[in-house]
């Protein structure tokens, strides 16, 4: 059997991966200035891992703007140039992060392999290991989203949405008459939701890879039965390749 390769992580970190005041991104001064372009852009970075590390540690409603220029090492004006306010920077921080999750999610589901089961549990091992891997975008990201307003609640909503698409390769499966199939992927994923969540709000987000086998049976038996849930339900093992830990995140490497 061929061993599934591994993804290749993606160059860009995920917000509150890194410290907001971090000195390899501090604004060098002198006679070779950078452009305005890139000042804002480095300070957008060190924003969205401000805001991370401070919605996390304080909640979303108990972390001021001033919290996050703070954290960021960027001052009060330059986060209004970049953001309307404080909503406006946690969705901005939200979309990015997002986006960095899905595509290490996409990267581990396409190269797993052509069985579905394996790509399936390739995904969702990545999920978990890279929420472990930054407690802090995992907290914002899953449970102080619900404080954040609407709109947050709206992109939420539709990212559960999205990930149906990792069981449009899963088949009809053995289910009864009368199951509607959208209705039971969405079903499946709210399920997947609310268990990773609730680990998170508990302050364990470290232990999210131990549910890689509860939730692959989750994922995988109204689609495959008991019996191929369980031949794809497993630990890791050495096999399956490194940890797929976000770029950037504490105790990792390039």
């Amino acid at each position: 059997m061929t061993t599934p390769r591994r993804p290749q992580p993606a160059p860009v970190p995920l917000p509150g991966a890194r410290p907001g005041r971090d000195p390899d991104r501090a604004i060098k001064r002198g006679p070779r200035r950078v452009s305005a372009e890139v000042v804002a852009a480095t300070q957008r970075d060190r924003l969205f891992d401000g805001l991370v590390q401070e919605v996390a540690t304080r909640g979303y409603d108990n972390a001021r703007v001033s919290d996050i220029c703070h954290a960021a090492g960027v001052t009060r004006p330059a986060f209004y140039a970049l953001f309307t306010g404080k909503e406006d920077a946690f969705l901005a921080a939200y979309r990015h992060g997002i986006a960095v999750v899905s595509q290490l999610m996409e990267s581990a589901y396409r190269d797993a392999g052509p069985a579905w089961p394996d790509a399936a549990r390739a995904a969702l091992r990545t999920l978990l290991e890279v929420l472990a891997s930054v407690p802090a975008f995992a907290r914002m990201a899953l449970v102080e989203v619900d404080a954040a307003g609407p709109d947050a609640r709206r992109e939420r909503d539709a990212l559960l949405a999205s990930f149906r698409r990792f069981f449009a390769d899963a088949g009809p499966g053995p289910v009864a008459d009368g199951v509607d199939r959208e209705t039971l992927v969405s079903t499946v994923v709210g399920g997947l939701h609310t268990t990773i969540r609730g680990r998170v709000a508990q302050g364990r987000a470290e232990d999210l890879p131990l549910l890689l086998p509860v939730l692959t049976y989750a994922a995988t038996a109204p689609f495959l039965g008991t019996e191929g849930a369980t031949r794809a339900t497993r630990p890791v093992r050495p096999d399956d390749g490194p940890s797929a830990a976000a770029p950037c995140a504490p105790n990792t490497h390039p």
